[in-house]
């Protein structure tokens, strides 16, 4: 399963987190959600950790879900 990439995140002024996927919006985090995924984010692999919290990330299942009779073309 590849690395997930393209993640970037914001701290605003307002103590809010904005996490940004390819430049677009995937999650805002307030109060102490935002104070846990900072802490979070600056002790392990930022973009795991940022995957993780938006629900982007890879389930493995996606290979048997292609191969589905209804999922095929």
């Amino acid at each position: 399963m590849p690395r997930p990439h393209g993640f970037t995140y914001e701290q605003r002024s307002d103590h809010s987190v904005v996490i940004t996927h390819q430049g677009r919006p995937a999650s805002t985090l307030r109060g102490g959600r935002a104070e846990k995924f900072l802490a979070e984010v600056e002790s392990g692999d930022a973009q795991l950790v940022m995957a993780r919290w938006t629900g982007a990330y890879k389930f493995g299942n996606e290979r048997m879900a292609k191969n589905h009779p209804r999922n095929r073309r």
